[in-house]
Parts: structure tokens; C-alpha cells; sequence
């Protein structure tokens, strides 16, 4: 799923402050995590940029997605800010901006039977990885939401707490928390016994109870601890 394209609006870099020591990222690798080499991000410019996050790794439900933005300075969106902090109406009005605003979006996702094969901590890199793949324009640089990042053809930066201080990792973070909560209630359709249009697949005691009355549904991540369980009683 993406959105716009065309020329891409030119920007400079502009540094990101961060209280404390300096971060540490890794990126993935065929070998394993290397440590990105953040501190050369500081010299180099950067024309294109997306912000990039993830939603749903917690839950014991449902694919998790993920999606990259590509903002428009000549198009601002007011009152961008991490998606958790935010109510679902405002999220929702915010998410139509986005699309209707951004240079660029894109959103992807990872499904269930991705996270019980390869972890989710690798789902969530392969849904990223996706939603960069699916923009239709050419990016510099992808600025990622924490401090792991998936192997891109453009270079990397990541950002702990980049949801609530990187305008684009923002957008990001709305776009991917409100494809996911639209496809949960749509597994609430399918699956009406586990409440998942409450709950978006979290472990809630009324999830948990749930689960331990029916069993699994073919939704639910049986590499996850909770589901186990529920498939062992």
C-alpha cells in the first residue's frame, strides 16, 4: 500500500539532539547485528528522507505492520506526534492528512505465520523493509523509529524515541498503528469470540480468557508464550 511520488522535495540534514550519551543502532545483516556508524550521518547531507516505525510487535494477535512517510515541507501536518499518544479519532484525522499530504507514503506489513518462522524481532525488519521497498520515490536516507534498523539500499539512521521527536517517524508510527487496528477489526469479523476490536490482539485479561476458553485461532502467533499455553491446556 503507498501513496504520491514525483520529485522528491530537497531538504538539508538537520541534526537530532539527544540528551545523555550518543545512541548506538544496528543494522541486520546476513551474519548476524553490525553497529551502524551513526556519527557519519552528522556530515553527510541528505536531499530525501523517510521515517520509518512499526506497529503490533507486543500483541499475541495479528500481523505487524509497518510503514515508511516521505513528508512534504511545502505541505505541513499539524500536530504529528507518536501514535500511543495520541486518541484513535485524532490518529485517524491524522492519518488522512498524511496520505492526502505526504510526498510519499507506504504501508506493509508481516503475517503471522512470518513471525512464528522467523521471530518477531525479524518480521518487524521485514515489514520495515517492505514499506521502504513500496515508496515510489528514491530515498537518501530512512530514519528509524528504536535501535535496530533492516539491511535498506539506502543508508540508515536509527532513533531511539524517534516517534515522538521525528516529525516523519511520527507519521509513520500513525500510518502503521492505524492499518493495523483497521485490520483487527476486521479479524474481530472472522473471529468474534476473542474481542480483537477491543483489544487489537494485546494481552488483555479479556484476551486472555479468551484465549484459554477457545484456544488459538489461526491468528494468533503460537510463538508467543500466552498462545503456547493456551495450546498446551
Amino acid at each position: 500500500m503507498a501513496g504520491r511520488g514525483g520529485r522528491a522535495p530537497r531538504r538539508g540534514a538537520d541534526d537530532i539532539e539527544m540528551d545523555g550519551a550518543p545512541e548506538r543502532g544496528w543494522i541486520q545483516t546476513d551474519f548476524g547485528w553490525a553497529e551502524l556508524d551513526l556519527a557519519s550521518l552528522e556530515t553527510t547531507a541528505v536531499l530525501v528522507r523517510a521515517g520509518v516505525d512499526e506497529a503490533g510487535r507486543g500483541p499475541l494477535a495479528g500481523p505487524v505492520y509497518a510503514a515508511a512517510v516521505v513528508l512534504d515541507p511545502d505541505r505541513p501536518i499539524l500536530g504529528l506526534a507518536d501514535s500511543k499518544a495520541l486518541e484513535a479519532e485524532e490518529r485517524d484525522a491524522l492519518a488522512v492528512l498524511i496520505r492526502a499530504r505526504a510526498h510519499a507514503w507506504a504501508v506493509a506489513s508481516a503475517s503471522v505465520q512470518e513471525i512464528d518462522s522467523l521471530n518477531i524481532l525479524n518480521a518487524t525488519m521485514l515489514a520495515m523493509r517492505r514499506a521502504v521497498d513500496a515508496l515510489n520515490v528514491a530515498i537518501d536516507l530512512a530514519e528509524i523509529d528504536g535501535n535496530r534498523a533492516p539491511a535498506l539500499r539506502c543508508r540508515v539512521r536509527t532513533v531511539i524515541g524517534g516517534d515522538a521527536q521525528v516529525p516523519a517517524i511520527s507519521a509513520a508510527s500513525i500510518l502503521a498503528k492505524t492499518a493495523r487496528d483497521a485490520e483487527l477489526v476486521r479479524l474481530h469479523e472472522l473471529y468474534p469470540a476473542y474481542g480483537f476490536h477491543q483489544h487489537k490482539g494485546y494481552g488483555t485479561p479479556q484476551h486472555l480468557s479468551a484465549l484459554f476458553e477457545h484456544g488459538p485461532c489461526p491468528e494468533h502467533r503460537r510463538s508467543f508464550a500466552p498462545v503456547r499455553d493456551a495450546l498446551d491446556r
